[in-house]
């Protein structure tokens, strides 16, 4: 007959001791809250605001419809392009509204400062003006694809003869900026850059356009 050896009883207490202290201890770290990363958020910004140039008695005034954004541009998500036709997206980083909402009021800010206009306003289609501008955003991504990096934005803008309907003028500005660093701040201070820099051609287009258009009275 063999003989079967029996674990010494203080040996066994200290295993078994040492097996519950284990399995209380993951039971401990299941309980235990992950730490949660919080988004960062960000937000574009016109140029530094400055007087506005006087308007002439005789200056039109212009309505501007909310701006739009093409298919995968309308969200707070920040984008970024790594491949060719594949968009991707920041996990932490977000913009504080929609890029086409912020958008808005910066166009305001920047057309008025030409005074071409003797009024500027924001507003849905239900208003009515000399004329209306329309806008989209065709992109505004942080392309990865070359060394620096560089964000682009391109705005598609109509100006439009509010009675009539008639496109007076149209044009599709685009701005690459190269960015300060290779993670979203350094993005969105160019993205910031971009935008002021279109702002400003489209400003200066409404302008000219204004100018040298013949308006229905």
């Amino acid at each position: 007959m063999k003989t079967i050896n029996k674990m010494p009883a203080a040996r066994f207490g200290r295993l078994l001791a040492g097996a519950v202290s284990v399995i209380a201890l993951c039971a401990c770290s299941g309980l235990r809250p992950t730490a949660t990363v919080h988004p960062a958020f960000y937000a574009l910004d016109g140029a530094p605001v400055t007087a506005p140039l006087p308007a002439k008695a005789a200056a039109p005034t212009l309505i501007i419809n909310p701006p739009h954004a093409a298919a995968g541009f309308d969200s707070q998500r920040i984008i970024y392009v790594r491949e060719n036709h594949k968009l991707e997206y920041f996990a932490n980083s977000e913009w504080i509204d929609p890029p086409a909402r912020m958008l808005g009021p910066l166009l305001v800010s920047a057309i008025e400062n030409t005074g071409a206009f003797r009024a500027v306003v924001l507003t849905p289609g239900a208003a009515t003006g000399d004329l209306r501008l329309d806008t989209e955003i065709i992109r505004l991504q942080h392309e990865f694809q070359s060394s620096p990096s560089r964000v682009r934005f391109t705005l598609r803008a109509y100006l439009v003869d509010d009675k009539t309907r008639r496109v007076l003028a149209w044009r599709e500005f685009d701005a690459a900026v190269a960015a300060t660093s290779e993670d979203p701040y350094g993005g969105v201070i160019a993205a910031n850059r971009a935008v002021q820099s279109v702002l400003k051609s489209l400003s200066q287009f409404c302008a000219e356009t204004v100018d040298n258009a013949p308006l229905t009275k």
